[in-house]
């Protein structure tokens, strides 16, 4: 089986699209895999697929860009080279790239197409090449609902829709992972506010929808029951011309909680140590969240997570953790579970859900039912035509048949003029054969004169 993926880019590593382990399953079981990105040729990550055994073509695919049409013909070449037998599309861009790409390929059987919503894209006109594919893979049940209503209200036929959530490294997010003296030494260095404190990490950047706005809530109210708690924020202390970054930071100084808050950057290839060593990682985003891996990631590593009661975030910890769920979005609520949390420690106990195992056996199993209708689909065509041959052959006689026919027909050929009469009979008996007396005939009577004479 030969899978082909397009990407805009390979930014979003395995912790949302699991890029390299599905690459890796699919040659693993002797498929071939190919993947389609921006990403440069001596990128590390273009590397790393290689090094799995991957086939890499780079094509320039940017998310809302009019220049990445210029790549249709490009990407026609790859699919009539490669013939794959699934093609996985895994944004929008690519999806419209793709569709106009396979008008005019000369390929000996058209792909069956995949997509994958990875959040609540607006159901319109941008979105409809991801969706006009053979199947779509959602990565929560609330994206699922999403999107079914979304298909109802276009009056658009739905498609076949498959839920995988997206997984966890098990190997490096492991149980009860502790982060090194070496790099806590090191992070106490850089940052000396953090030693002896209880820390409450944010795993994200502020924005107007992550809902930073409740960390005031949460150290106005606990302070001074907690005076050593902590918050740490993934995200940068400064963005220029961001006024919901200026915002957070003016109203943090205005109630004297600046002190409380670190702020220790978004490009940090830490993020495991972070959450091993947090003592509540938070999940405050106001808007529905369609994935919510950092919170997932937590979970497996034992870590206490709290978070609003909706959404993806709602799906994991309902069945991994569900006393971290809040279902009053309100300051006092939210507040509860946090010193609830700090007064009695309860962490989340090891599970096998939600891991990278089981969604690449998901996606794969995806890829072969798609391919096995493929060849049921060819069968059928062949078994169709088979019994066409047949049925012909039947209806039109041989040469020999042909001959043997027109022979056996001038035999009973009857002469039209030879007609019946009306009131005559025929008589159907059969007749005796006449028989003719030798000893009549007049060379037998000449004989038998002469010899009386003699």
């Amino acid at each position: 089986m030969k899978v082909m993926r397009l990407l805009s880019s390979l930014k979003h590593d395995e912790s949302e699209r699991g890029i390299f382990h599905l690459g890796r399953a699919l040659v693993k079981n002797e498929h071939t895999s190919i993947i389609v990105a921006s990403a440069d040729e001596d990128n590390d990550l273009v590397k790393r697929l290689k090094r799995d055994g991957n086939h890499y073509h780079q094509l320039h695919m940017n998310k809302k860009s009019w220049l990445s049409l210029l790549q249709v013909s490009a990407l026609r070449q790859l699919i009539e080279k490669y013939d794959p037998d699934v093609i996985h599309v895994h944004s929008r861009t690519p999806a419209w790239i793709l569709h106009l790409a396979l008008r005019r390929a000369r390929v000996k059987r058209m792909p069956k197409l995949v997509s994958t919503m990875y959040g609540f894209y607006p159901i319109n006109k941008y979105s409809k090449a991801l969706l006009d594919v053979d199947t779509i893979i959602t990565v929560s049940d609330s994206v699922t609902n999403y999107l079914k209503k979304g298909l109802r209200r276009e009056d658009a036929d739905p498609k076949t829709i498959k839920r995988i959530y997206r997984g966890v490294d098990t190997r490096r997010y492991p149980y009860r992972h502790n982060p090194s003296v070496y790099w806590l030494r090191h992070t106490f260095a850089e940052y000396p506010e953090l030693e002896h404190k209880k820390w409450l990490v944010f795993p994200t950047v502020i924005g107007h929808e992550y809902g930073q706005e409740w960390l005031i809530d949460i150290l106005g109210n606990l302070q001074e029951q907690f005076p050593n708690i902590h918050v740490i924020i993934m995200d940068e202390d400064y963005k220029v011309n961001d006024v919901v970054h200026e915002d957070f930071r003016q109203r943090t100084n205005a109630l004297d909680l600046a002190d409380r808050i670190t702020y220790v950057g978004s490009k940090r290839n830490d993020m495991r140590e972070w959450l091993s060593a947090a003592n509540i990682v938070l999940a405050l985003a106001n808007e529905p969240e369609s994935i919510g891996i950092n919170a997932l990631q937590a979970i497996h590593l034992g870590t206490p997570v709290i978070g609003w009661d909706q959404a993806a975030f709602s799906e994991i910890l309902q069945p991994l953790y569900p006393q971290g769920l809040v279902k009053k979005y309100n300051a006092n609520a939210l507040c509860k579970a946090v010193r609830n949390q700090l007064e009695s420690v309860t962490r989340p106990e090891m599970t096998n859900k939600f891991t990278m195992r089981e969604m690449i056996d998901e996606t794969i199993a995806v890829y072969q039912d798609l391919h096995n209708k493929t060849l049921a689909e060819e069968q059928a065509e062949a078994d169709a035509a088979a019994i066409s041959r047949i049925h012909k052959s039947l209806k039109k006689p041989s040469k020999l048949n042909r001959k043997l026919t027109s022979r056996y027909s001038e035999s009973l050929y009857i002469n039209p003029e030879l007609s019946l009469d009306k009131n005559s009979k025929v008589d159907l008996r059969k007749k005796k054969p006449k028989t003719t007396d030798i000893s009549k005939t007049p060379a037998a009577s000449e004989m038998i004169q002469e010899s009386k004479k003699t």
